[in-house]
């Protein structure tokens, strides 16, 4: 099999994956964009969340060009994208109890704030008491996994539980178990993993029906505009001194 039949067998599974996720999760996209709507006009903060690989989904809503300026990362250290040597160990971190609580703790996330997190499995200890924890603060958790593994897997928190159990709002981004797309008959494991694109196309989705929703209701949505075109600077500056008291990246 020719290396440019693989990738065009890629974007076909990536696409078809995106065409499920727009037709079966769009009440739930809707349903997203109104909390997080709901969140920005009631003079809440947004927080996105993820570890491993789950952080790169996070971190594209973050201080992003056509993105909502009141998106901040709740990092976590050891445990945004791939930034711990040995790699390894923020695998080993996901599953460590009482993380998440201590994060929280020393976070400034408060009741009526909205948190987007991003898990795959959703079974892991760090993702699972994230949402647990945060919702008995009083905040709204909008929760990004594959339900698949709910069913299929078991859980590694303490509690028996999943993300989905803990969640306001779900999207299921409808990744098999085991994240990858493609096999081979000469090569012993599957490959190709879409997991990322499907996300990140998930919670942009989110996004622009949050904006919609605010303009909608004759709000401006609090929106970055790119630094790379005329203007661009200005109007960001104007953005993230009116909004700076909800966004934390800049401190």
């Amino acid at each position: 099999m020719s290396d440019g039949t693989s990738a065009e067998r890629f974007f076909d599974a990536a696409i078809g994956l995106l065409e499920r996720v727009r037709r079966e999760e769009a009440e739930a996209v809707r349903s997203a964009g109104a909390l997080l709507a709901d969140t920005v006009e009631a003079g809440g903060r947004l927080f996105a969340f993820g570890a491993g690989h789950s952080s790169l989904a996070a971190q594209d809503v973050v201080y992003r060009a056509g993105g909502l300026a009141l998106m901040n990362l709740l990092a976590v250290p050891g445990v945004v994208g791939v930034d711990v040597v040995p790699a390894t160990l923020g695998s080993a971190l996901e599953r460590v109890d009482g993380l998440a609580s201590a994060v929280l703790d020393t976070s400034p996330l408060r009741a009526g704030d909205a948190l987007v997190i991003i898990s795959l499995s959703g079974r892991n200890a760090l993702p699972v008491e994230m949402a647990m924890a945060a919702r008995a603060r009083g905040v709204k958790v909008i929760g990004v996994t594959s339900v698949a593994y709910a069913a299929e897997t078991t859980s590694r928190h303490s509690s028996g539980t999943y993300l989905t159990d803990h969640c306001d709002v779900v999207l299921d981004s409808k990744i098999a178990i085991g994240d990858a797309e493609l096999t081979h008959d000469t090569i012993p494991a599957p490959f190709a993993p879409a997991s990322t694109v499907v996300t990140s196309a998930l919670l942009q989705a989110v996004v622009a029906t949050a904006a919609t929703a605010l303009a909608e209701r004759g709000v401006e949505p609090p929106l970055l505009r790119s630094g790379n075109i005329d203007g661009g600077h200005e109007w960001n500056r104007r953005i993230l001194d009116t909004y700076r008291d909800r966004i934390f990246y800049q401190r």
